[in-house]
């Protein structure tokens, strides 16, 4: 005698009953670039069919949004001007508070979560306030609890402190409670990796390094165990979600975690893994449709209860389409 598992297979009516993992449209999370200016709306060659916006042309995206059905977008701000500390980065008028307003004005029901770093802002486009050549713990993690507490001010529903210092989260949280905030979240990126998929994201965000490497903070790409111990400091210091960064090779993380902390986790899939299979589509060689959802499943099934992706409206158009 042998099992027949193929009985549960045998078609799509009962395929879709013992299906253990499935995408709904609530999963997703679109990442969200605004820039300078005015009537912009202009293609980021590195990420096909995504694109720089400035603030009075949000409506067009928020429009869109709110017809693929993706609930929460994740903000990331390219100013107009950067200096060594970041200045831009918390001003009352920055570019991020500014779209934050007008993205909760066009739509007071979407989720705003705003990515909290100061690569795009600093001149030197290191994460943090320098020492020399050397990025500077805890003077950063000031800066990056006074970024946190104007995107709060501003109205963003959850920060996502993507710096990778030691005790930001810690610091964040207490800056928020103090000025009247204990009701946003914190999304940490807590197993951010320094990784080579990250490539056409420094474009989009003009945030690559003008010397040196972000090793030093970010994980080595080697480490599991490491990133437990971050992400359980994090859970320690207030976190709400976690998060594992990039997403596609860290799936094991993604396991692991969800096996061993009982908060949300989120992943991102990151914009050298959205390349990857844009340009693999374009050649001919995969479906890009079929290969998008096996990969978000995949991202769901090893733990990942939101998935930030730069697919986020045409995955759910998708799931639209089919239901």
């Amino acid at each position: 005698m042998f099992t027949r598992h193929r009985r549960l297979r045998k078609n799509q009516v009962i395929r879709d009953m013992v299906r253990e993992t499935a995408l709904n449209r609530q999963d997703f999370i679109y990442p969200l670039f605004v820039v300078e200016g005015e009537n912009i709306k202009r293609e980021i060659s590195s990420l096909e069919n995504n694109y720089h916006y400035s603030v009075d042309m949000l409506h067009d995206i928020v429009d869109e949004l709110k017809d693929a059905g993706v609930k929460s977008v994740i903000l990331f701000g390219i100013p107009g001007y950067k200096d060594e500390v970041g200045t831009s980065a918390f001003e009352e008028n920055g570019i991020v508070q500014r779209a934050i307003r007008k993205l909760k004005e066009l739509n007071p029901e979407l989720f705003v979560i705003t990515d909290v770093c100061m690569c795009e802002y600093t001149s030197h486009g290191h994460c943090g306030i320098l020492n020399g050549h050397e990025v500077d713990n805890d003077k950063t993690i000031k800066y990056i609890a006074k970024i946190a507490l104007s995107h709060a001010a501003a109205g963003a529903d959850m920060v996502a402190p993507s710096d990778m210092m030691d005790g930001r989260v810690g610091a964040i949280r207490n800056t928020l409670d103090e000025n009247g905030f204990k009701d946003v979240g914190i999304m940490a990126y807590s197993a951010k990796y320094c990784s080579a998929f990250y490539g056409p994201f420094r474009e989009a965000a003009n945030s690559s390094p003008k010397f040196g490497n972000r090793k030093s903070y970010q994980m080595d790409p080697g480490n599991i165990r490491e990133a437990m111990l971050e992400i359980e400091d994090d859970i320690k210091e207030g976190a709400d979600i976690i998060m594992v960064k990039p997403a596609m090779a860290y799936l094991d993380v993604v396991k692991l975690a969800r096996e061993r902390f009982d908060v949300p986790i989120a992943t991102y899939n990151v914009s050298g893994e959205f390349a990857m299979v844009k340009a693999a589509a374009k050649a001919g060689l995969i479906n890009e449709k079929s290969i998008v959802k096996e990969m978000l499943t995949c991202m769901k099934r090893a733990g990942a209860g939101m998935i930030i992706t730069y697919y986020a409206m045409d995955i759910c158009r998708w799931i639209k389409e089919e239901n």
